[in-house]
C-alpha cells in the first residue's frame, strides 16, 4: 500500500511483477497437481488485467511446465446493457480450434474478465479433461492474501455434503429477511480455489458452498440492509432494499433512495423476464476473506470475489441457472450479512457466524 504527504492511503498504484505475488501464482498451481511437463494453457482477452496472465505465465514456467498463451479479443454487445460479474465471458465466440486447445490442456489458467464458470463452451473444455483454474480479475495483492490453506477444502466439501443432503434452507435475519428455498433437484457445490482432478473448474480466491436451484424452488423477501453489497455495480449499500421473490422471481423491488432505482433500473433494462429469476444462492466459509475489502480498492482493481466468500455471508444471485433451464446475461450477486441459514432446521450460519 502507498500513502500521501497526509497519510491517506492511495493504494496499490503499479501492476509491475512482484516475487510475492509470483509466489502466490506458484503455490495455487502447485494445489492444482502441476507436474513438469504438463502443459498450461494461458487464456486471456484484449481486455485482461495485463499482469494475471504474465504471473500465471511465469508461475507454470517455474514450475517446469510447457506453457502456451491464447489472447482473444474482448467482446462488446453495444445493443444491450452493460453487463458485470456474470461469470460468462463470451470471448471464445465456439472457436472450435480454441476450445480443443483447451479441453488438450492439463490445466487452463483462465484470465478473462468474467471468466468461464457459466460459458457455453466449458462443458466441452472439462470432457476433454483439462481442469480450469479461473483466477478472478482482482488486483494481486487481494489474491496475494487469499492463497487457499489446508483448512479451507475440508471445511468447503463438509458444507457441500450437508446442502446436497438437505431438502430445504431457510434464510433469516434480523433486517426481515423470511426466505424459503426448496433443495430438492438443486445442483449442489463449492470451491476452495484450487483442484487436482480432470475435467473440474474451480476459481481463486474461494472458498463458499451453493446450490443452483431447480425451477419453482424459491419464495419469501429478502432484505438488503445497510452495509450489505451489490457485487454487480460494486457498491455497498447505504439503505435498504427489499426484494419480493415469488416462484423464484423478484416480483417487487421495496425501497427509498438510489440503491433501489438503480437495481429496478438495471434490471429492467434488460427486459427479460430470466433477469428478475434465482441463479444460485449459498454461503461464504472463507476466514480469510473480508468483507471490508472493497472499501480500499478502486473499482477497476475489484472483481469481488472475496466478498462472495467471506465467512458468514448468504450470497443470492439473480440471472442464468442453468439447472432451472434459465438463459440470461443480466445477473446481480448480493452477499447479505448478518443472515442466520438452516439447513433442514439445523442452523449452519447464525447471525452472520459460520457454527462448527
Amino acid at each position: 500500500m502507498y500513502y500521501d504527504r497526509n497519510g491517506d492511503l492511495l493504494g496499490m498504484l503499479q501492476e509491475t511483477i512482484e516475487p510475492a505475488w509470483l509466489d502466490a501464482f506458484e503455490a495455487v498451481l502447485g494445489r492444482c497437481a502441476l507436474q513438469p511437463g504438463d502443459t498450461v494453457a494461458v487464456l486471456s482477452e484484449s481486455q485482461s488485467r495485463p499482469v494475471l496472465p504474465q504471473l500465471a505465465r511465469l508461475a507454470a514456467a517455474r514450475r517446469g511446465a510447457q506453457v502456451f498463451s491464447l489472447v482473444l479479443p474482448s467482446a462488446f454487445s453495444p445493443e444491450l446493457p452493460v453487463a458485470r460479474s456474470t461469470g460468462a465471458s463470451p470471448v471464445l465466440r465456439q472457436l472450435a480450434p480454441v476450445v480443443a486447445a483447451l479441453a488438450g490442456s492439463t490445466l487452463v489458467v483462465d484470465c478473462t474478465v468474467e471468466g468461464l464458470m457459466h460459458a457455453p463452451e466449458l462443458p466441452a473444455i472439462l470432457k476433454g479433461g483439462a481442469r480450469v483454474l479461473y483466477v478472478s480479475n482482482e488486483h494481486p495483492e487481494a489474491l496475494v492474501r487469499l492463497v487457499p490453506d489446508d483448512s479451507l477444502e475440508p471445511l468447503v466439501k463438509e458444507h457441500v455434503k450437508r446442502l446436497r443432503g438437505a431438502r430445504e434452507m431457510r434464510v433469516t435475519s434480523a433486517a426481515g429477511t423470511e426466505l424459503v428455498i426448496a433443495l430438492a433437484g438443486a445442483a449442489c457445490g463449492g470451491n476452495w480455489g484450487y483442484t487436482t482432478r480432470p475435467g473440474t473448474m474451480t476459481h481463486w480466491p474461494g472458498g463458499l458452498a451453493l446450490a443452483f436451484p431447480a425451477a419453482g424452488s424459491v419464495n419469501g423477501t429478502l432484505v438488503l440492509a445497510e452495509g450489505d453489497v451489490n457485487l454487480t455495480f460494486k457498491r455497498y449499500l447505504e439503505r435498504a432494499v427489499t426484494l419480493r421473490v415469488e416462484n423464484d422471481h423478484v416480483t417487487r423491488i421495496d425501497g427509498a433512495g438510489v440503491d433501489a432505482e438503480l437495481m429496478r433500473s438495471y434490471i429492467a433494462a434488460w427486459g427479460d423476464r430470466q433477469a428478475y429469476a434465482v441463479s444460485h444462492v449459498g454461503y461464504g466459509l472463507n476466514p480469510r476473506a473480508r468483507w471490508d475489502s472493497m472499501a480500499l480498492y478502486d473499482k477497476r482493481d475489484f472483481n469481488g470475489t472475496e466478498l462472495r466468500a467471506f465467512s458468514g455471508n448468504f450470497l443470492y444471485s439473480t440471472g442464468a441457472n442453468e439447472v432451472a433451464g434459465r438463459h440470461t446475461p443480466g445477473h446481480f450477486d448480493l452477499p447479505l450479512r448478518h443472515c442466520t441459514v438452516k439447513l433442514d432446521g439445523v442452523t449452519v450460519v447464525d447471525e452472520g457466524k459460520v457454527l462448527a
